[in-house]
């Protein structure tokens, strides 16, 4: 018997055709795509959209990510990286610190710089453009992504200046752009209930606003798996989609699981598969206007991020030095988190998609570099 878009699709053909036709879905819609058992239809019409705009090419970055401090006075129930009792140890890194972590990596030829950190009220506004300024400096035409909306807000208090200005004067240091995170999901109802002291859903929006008119790229993000509703999730999806149409300044977006270890919120269930696939999917769908959608490895793990790479995602992040945030020892087997260019191209040519290295502006970079066996990993096996 033929597999008909009737067998395919079922109670969910209207959304099809929807999506064959390239119409935008409804509120309603994005619902329905949270509530139905038929995870595969969503993400072969996810896989439609993906294929109508990238075909087969999947993009990566190399890329360190640097954690500048994990002290924080903003207490966020979800989080398990700022400094507390009975977890991990206060730190604040030196301009020096940052420059020698970038000097570890130097050969790696990277292309982004991913710099984040807790809200530091000890932390000067001179400081902030010095971080910007050393990793220009030690690293010549790299492009540093840095500090979310959170921090922008935070780093303008301290220099007792507009976020405009702050803006304008992390730019002149050499800020290129700013990454998502910050608002975790536009709901007024989890913004009070588990990170009330960041900043809420309005304020977000004017940071990002600000940033548009600066003509400062962004990315955008969604923090899944906690206390959020389906509803809340698609919400989000809207909201982001109403600001993208405003702006058009957002690059990319990057749904994140939540994952409960060494939180408030321990006692919730692990992220599954179906969750991380499902809200890549529906934001490949709902966000008709963003160009790419990515599947963040690190905390997706491996074998769901290739399984992504059908069911909406074009992107896999890339090579992630450093990285800190969900990081606990010992729950990926070793030390290292990174994986290296040949990793990559593996991870994404082993689930037939077309590897293509980015900027981070999303133009292709051609290197004269052999793919080389690798001596960091196993060889990844895909789910399935």
């Amino acid at each position: 018997m033929a597999l008909t878009p009737e067998r395919i699709y079922g109670d969910l053909l209207d959304i099809y055709r929807k999506v064959d036709a390239g119409e935008r879905l409804s509120y309603e819609d994005g619902v329905r795509l949270y509530e139905t058992p038929n995870l595969t239809a969503v993400g072969q019409m996810a896989n439609i959209v993906r294929e109508r705009r990238h075909g087969a090419r999947t993009y990566f970055v190399r890329n360190q990510h640097i954690n500048y401090t994990n002290i924080c006075n903003k207490f966020c129930k979800f989080c398990s990286f700022y400094a507390k009792k009975g977890g991990p140890a206060p730190y604040q890194m030196s301009i020096e610190t940052v420059r020698e972590r970038l000097e570890w990596h130097r050969e790696a030829n990277l292309t982004e710089i991913h710099m984040v950190g807790g809200i530091n009220p000890r932390l000067p506004y001179q400081y902030y453009l010095d971080l910007v300024r050393v990793v220009k400096e030690t690293l010549p035409g790299v492009h540093v992504k840095a500090f979310t909306a959170v921090e922008i807000v935070e780093i303008a208090r301290q220099g007792k200046v507009t976020v405009e200005q702050a803006l304008a004067d992390l730019i002149e240091a050499g800020l290129d752009s700013l990454p998502g995170g910050g608002i975790e999901i536009l709901s007024d109802r989890v913004h009070a209930e588990l990170f009330g002291k960041k900043l809420n859903g309005e304020e977000w929006k004017n940071v990002a606003r600000a940033a548009s008119k600066l003509g400062l790229k962004q990315y955008a993000t969604m923090l899944y798996g906690h206390i959020e509703t389906h509803e809340e999730r698609v919400h989000h999806l809207v909201q982001l989609r109403e600001l993208q149409d405003e702006t058009q300044n957002f690059l990319t977006m990057t749904p994140l699981c939540f994952h409960p270890e060494a939180t408030e919120l321990e006692h919730i269930a692990k992220p599954t598969g179906d969750t991380d696939l499902r809200n890549i999917a529906v934001s490949r769908l709902m966000l008709d206007n963003f160009e790419h959608i990515k599947s963040f490895w690190i905390m997706n793990t491996v074998p769901v991020t290739q399984m992504a790479l059908w069911y909406g995602a074009d992107d896999a992040d890339g090579t992630v030095h450093e990285y800190e945030i969900t990081y606990r020892e010992g729950e990926f087997g070793n030390k290292s988190q990174a994986l290296t260019r040949d990793n990559m191209i593996k991870m994404i040519e082993e689930v037939h998609r077309i590897p293509v290295e980015r900027d981070s502006l999303y133009n292709e970079i051609v290197r004269d570099e052999a793919v080389k066996p690798s001596r960091t990993l196993k060889p990844i096996q895909l789910i399935g």
